[in-house]
């Protein structure tokens, strides 16, 4: 307990030194965050989101579950939240994902809007530190979640079945959601911003894999049945000449798995985070991808608690992966990924 007290306050003031000192030095941050459900599934969920922006002040924010609940403007209302305690955001209304800038909004657009609850992304341009950015925020469809089948349960149902015996059998079950459909969307629209002088960041919740954390080193831990498998999304991703931020800072996916999906929170019982309660369904499956002339990734940072959730129960991280720990209450099931960016 004592360690672990040493350890939050360390990557709290190591949080702090890089929110200070990023402005000087020409860097910008973004901060993919999914929230759950706007943070109503935790009591105090909603000042935890105002709380902990207001603490780390990422220059970007990718949103995912922004619900508008009962006809209301999510971002607005987190905007004016923000601005009571003295920090304005740019934003605009938007379904299921969700943007904050710091900086001023040039241009926005719906890039694969929500239907029937499978998803969206949305982009916004604007510029950091006097060059042009488009930073896009995702959420891809949970539904046809092909992880799960690989652990035993239906990706759609979350019911218990046969495990798929070949690669082309998950692959063929991935590719039945609408997640490859909307990150083709976005690769297209992404070039033309490119073609245009924009730098790209690209910050959501893929409900996927990563194809580089499902390798032959690893393919017999987490449930992963001896599968080795080049998962869709982050596979075209890579062919478009994207660049996977964490992995490229962490190229190990032993030392340093990433995980950020189920994260423990402490104001639920495991049994109300996990899908697959037999199982070990630990994956990163939040992210930011990014592409552009100069641009590259300096420092990432786990979000959240470091405690994860395994066969129904709350598990310490044993990886090298750094956290940077809640202030308080943390108002989701997922951890987030705050990354600083630079320009060569």
């Amino acid at each position: 307990m004592r360690f672990s007290k040493i350890i939050s306050v360390v990557l709290f003031l190591s949080a702090s030194v890089l929110v200070g000192a990023r402005n000087q030095s020409g860097e910008f941050t973004v901060l993919q965050w999914n929230i759950w459900q706007e943070g109503t599934m935790v009591p105090g969920g909603y000042e935890a989101i105002v709380n902990e922006i207001v603490r780390l002040k990422p220059d970007f924010v990718t949103l995912s579950e922004v619900r508008n609940y009962h006809q209301t403007n999510f971002t607005a209302r987190l905007r004016a939240s923000l601005r009571e305690r003295g920090l304005d955001y740019y934003s605009f209304r938007s379904d299921d994902t969700g943007l904050l800038s710091r900086h001023p909004i040039v241009d926005s657009l719906t890039v694969f809007p929500l239907n029937d609850d499978r998803g969206s992304i949305y982009r916004l341009t604007s510029s950091a530190n006097g060059r042009k950015v488009a930073v896009y925020t995702a959420h891809l469809d949970y539904r046809d979640c092909a992880y799960y089948n690989v652990r035993g349960y239906d990706g759609s149902t979350w019911k218990p079945c046969p495990i798929p015996t070949s690669v082309e059998e998950i692959l063929e079950r991935n590719v039945a959601s609408q997640r490859d459909d909307a990150i083709r969307l976005f690769i297209a629209q992404a070039a033309k911003d490119a073609a245009e002088g924009y730098a790209v960041v690209l910050g959501g919740d893929f409900n996927e894999p990563s194809h580089l954390d499902w390798t032959e080193a690893n393919k017999n831990l987490y449930e992963h049945h001896g599968f080795v498998v080049p998962w869709t999304v982050t596979t075209l991703l890579a062919e478009a000449g994207f660049t996977d931020s964490y992995r490229h800072l962490y190229p190990n996916p032993l030392t340093h798995p990433g995980f950020t999906y189920p994260s423990d929170n402490i104001a639920k019982a495991p049994g109300k985070i996990t899908w697959a309660p037999k199982s070990d369904e630990r994956e990163r499956i939040d992210y930011i991808f990014y592409k552009g002339d100069g641009l590259r990734a300096k420092r990432a940072i786990i979000f959240g608690p470091s405690k994860s959730i395994a066969y129904c129960q709350r598990v310490e991280s044993t990886s090298k992966d750094k956290f940077l720990l809640p202030l308080d209450v943390w108002p989701t099931d997922h951890k987030g990924l705050l990354v600083t960016f630079g320009w060569r």
